[in-house]
């Protein structure tokens, strides 16, 4: 029989996840107390060893949001994912260390701009009497670190710089390049359940009109350089400076996987993505 735990908004869950197979799988061997150095070391051991990929969903593999799935993916497997499952999986750990967590909706707006749905998860973390937006599950311009829930207080995280703002009761999340603000997400405060994201990642995971259904995604920062593939081209961005190169064919990108990404997968696997997407 599973363990039931209420986590700190009342959302019960099976308390399946091991913990200390998780600090394994992200190489984290410091503290454990609820403070905001433990959060922002965890945050950024996540964010670096667990990859952004959407590679189930091009091998028409279900994605599934109950706690034992994401260990057996993420943890036990050495598998990535996207923001539900990681922002999910980030969220249950800060719980059993003593965070207070809630989980946020936002609409993404970065590349393109336009008003989305709310198809994206992140959380906001409150912590020895200050508040912070934490987000392991974005990719592209994502954080390493926790940012201060301070409207308009900038925080340099490596070769990056975000900030959230605040305007009628909207947040917004920026990242600065090229010494210009871009918006990243939008989102306001009410709290969601595990259960409100469920029709998101519906849509996200099977809808033909989902670029996580359309285009191969895998993506791994460092605090020195962010690795992107997209399809068959591969991005290092270094903050100032981005480079691209084009993979021969689909073998090069399963060695890439592996040796850039840790993302090991039987010699011949082929993923369903558009060529043009």
């Amino acid at each position: 029989m599973n363990r039931v735990a209420a986590d700190a908004r009342g959302a019960r869950h099976p308390d399946v996840i091991d913990l200390e197979a998780y600090l394994r799988r992200i190489g984290y061997t410091g503290g454990r107390q609820p403070v905001p150095a433990v959060l922002e070391a965890i945050h950024l051991a996540h964010a670096t060893h667990i990859p952004f990929e959407n590679l189930d969903i091009l091998l028409g593999r279900p994605i599934a949001l109950d706690p034992a799935s994401l260990q057996a993916k993420l943890v036990t497997a050495g598998r990535g994912g996207y923001c539900f499952e990681q922002n999910l999986l980030f969220s249950a750990m800060l719980q059993r260390l003593g965070f207070t967590v809630t989980h946020l909706a936002a609409r993404v707006t970065y590349p393109s701009g336009r008003r989305l749905p709310r198809t994206h998860i992140l959380l906001r973390v409150d912590v020895a009497g200050a508040t912070w937006l934490a987000d392991v599950g974005f990719g592209l311009e994502g954080l390493l670190l926790p940012v201060p829930f301070v409207s308009g207080r900038e925080a340099r995280q490596f070769g990056w710089t975000y900030r959230v703002v605040e305007a009628s009761g909207e947040w917004t999340l920026q990242s600065l390049r090229d010494s210009a603000w871009t918006d990243l997400y939008a989102f306001s405060l009410e709290p969601q359940l595990p259960v409100d994201f469920e029709p998101a990642n519906h849509y996200t995971s099977t809808h033909p009109d989902s670029r996580f259904v359309r285009t191969l995604t895998v993506q791994l920062p460092t605090p020195e350089v962010r690795y992107r593939l997209r399809n068959r081209e591969l991005v290092l961005d270094r903050g100032r400076t981005v480079t691209r190169r084009e993979l021969a064919d689909d073998d090069e990108l399963l060695s890439v996987l592996a040796e850039v990404f840790g993302l090991r997968f039987p010699a011949g696997t082929r993923f369903s993505y558009r060529e043009d997407a």
